[in-house]
């Protein structure tokens, strides 16, 4: 019988020192078969570079409320809900009857259709930047055609963005996400550096780097190229970087140099969407030029959308002579946007500030565990959203994310795997709505068992 969650998949007590990985390997012959015969078919065996680890990939065969279950049939507290999309946990009656309504009336049509209208309607009611808004298929698009959006109103060639902050994959997001430190210049004039061997050089050349929660620095560096950049775009909770919370104060100088200088302001909220109904902007009292977002807006279904004041989006409006054309066979597909509708219906104002106050609670319950095993780690916290970092020092930045010891990471988190819990390889997680008192105290009682088993391997090193 598989192990269920909460049950060692292997005797602790003889395997306290031993490396993770061979736990992993041990507990998980199903996922190791089927990505023999995947590799063969996808790179990596994967068809997301995010999902892959090493040394193979997790295969999650199904899930269920804030669970999920492997093909090895062993059960695991979910902590990532595919990167921080399912708020709701998996498979919620109200979006899955919404997905099955719609999908016996059609899964798709070359015209509009009514879902995406009321989907439209509640973003806009919703994030006050939001007069109105197109929808795609995900985050990446949704960046692309904001920074084009962007270029097109404004009529200036370059885009400014923070080092370390995360747009997606196309060619001008692949700039300074995760540069090497020592090739990237000073940290308060970082110069831009390709995430990717395909990514052109022009992109480098239209990308001006600013340092994140520097507000002097950054604000010099769009001054003097201020005859060249059309608009900011950054997260204002970095996410996939570690969720790093920019300072008030940093937020709304990046709003008064951008109105200043004629720039627009994008908030990429793709991740942030959750940590208020309105998303970040709402908690930070700043209102972007042009929003983002994506994940949760969509019930679980891959949609996005970028969306902001009514002068800048009405050059999409086919009507318009000279006008952008954004297409795209899915698009508001009626499918994603019945999910989207349910999802965000049931996000009500008391169940993000119950989401907010949980994740409040894990994070302290969190630091006490490592400073209880006398083991350095910032945890980092937004919303519902935590990371943790190795080290003594505050995460507040790219650079300071980056210095954070990535072994003990990947320790941790093959750790966790192998005692019922799935986080992001990098230790990021993010709670959703099904997850109770219970389950958080499984979660938080998993980390000091692994961390403790962990420690002696820790300081052998």
């Amino acid at each position: 019988m598989a192990p269920s969650y909460g049950t060692p998949v292997t005797d602790v007590a003889q395997t306290t020192a031993a490396d993770p990985e061979i736990r992993y390997r041990e507990t998980t012959p199903a996922s190791r078969a089927l990505h023999e015969r995947a590799v063969k078919v996808m790179p990596g065996g994967t068809t997301r570079t995010t999902t892959y680890l090493d040394p193979y990939p997790l295969y999650i065969e199904r899930g269920e409320g804030c669970r999920v279950w492997d093909v090895d049939g062993t059960e695991r507290i979910d902590m990532l809900g595919n990167y921080t999309a399912m708020i709701l946990g998996h498979s919620h009656p109200k979006v899955v009857e919404a997905i099955r309504a719609q999908a016996a009336r059609g899964t798709g049509f070359a015209a509009a259709n009514p879902a995406e209208v009321q989907l439209a309607t509640i973003l806009c009611e919703r994030v006050p930047s939001v007069d109105a808004v197109r929808f795609c298929n995900s985050g990446t698009e949704a960046t692309m055609f904001a920074m084009r959006l962007a270029r097109a109103f404004v009529g200036r060639p370059k885009i400014a963005r923070m080092e370390g902050g995360y747009h997606g994959t196309h060619d001008h997001a692949e700039v300074s996400t995760h540069p090497v430190v020592a090739e990237a210049g000073p940290a308060d004039a970082p110069v831009a550096r390709p995430d990717s061997i395909g990514t052109p050089r022009w992109a480098l050349e239209q990308t001006v780097v600013l340092p994140f929660n520097n507000a002097e620095a950054a604000e010099q560096i769009l001054r003097e190229e201020s005859s060249n950049v059309a608009a900011v775009i950054m997260e204002p909770i970095i996410g996939a970087g570690g969720v790093i919370a920019a300072t008030p104060e940093f937020v709304q100088r990046m709003r008064g140099i951008t109105n200043e200088l004629g720039m627009l302001l994008i908030f990429d909220e793709v991740i942030s969407m959750r940590v208020a109904p309105g998303g970040a902007q709402q908690m930070y009292g700043v209102t972007p030029d042009l929003t983002t977002m994506g994940k949760i807006i969509g019930g679980g279904l891959p949609v996005a959308a970028f969306g902001g004041r009514a002068d800048v989006m009405e050059h999409l409006d086919p009507r318009r002579e000279g006008s952008i054309a954004q297409g795209g066979t899915y698009n508001g597909n009626p499918l994603g946007m019945a999910a989207g509708v349910a999802a965000m219906t049931e996000l009500t104002p008391d169940v993000y500030d119950d989401l907010n106050r949980k994740g409040a609670r894990v994070c302290e319950q969190l630091a006490e565990v490592f400073a209880s095993h006398d083991v350095p780690v910032q945890v980092n916290g937004a919303g519902s959203l935590f990371a943790l970092h190795f080290t003594d020092q505050p995460v507040v930045d790219y650079r300071s994310m980056a210095a954070a010891d990535k072994k003990k990471t990947r320790d941790l988190f093959l750790g966790l795997v192998n005692h019922g819990v799935l986080m992001a390889p990098r230790a990021m997680g993010a709670l959703s709505t099904p997850m109770g008192e219970d389950e958080i105290q499984e979660f938080v009682d998993a980390v000091d068992t692994v961390v403790g088993e962990l420690k002696p391997r820790w300081d052998a090193r």
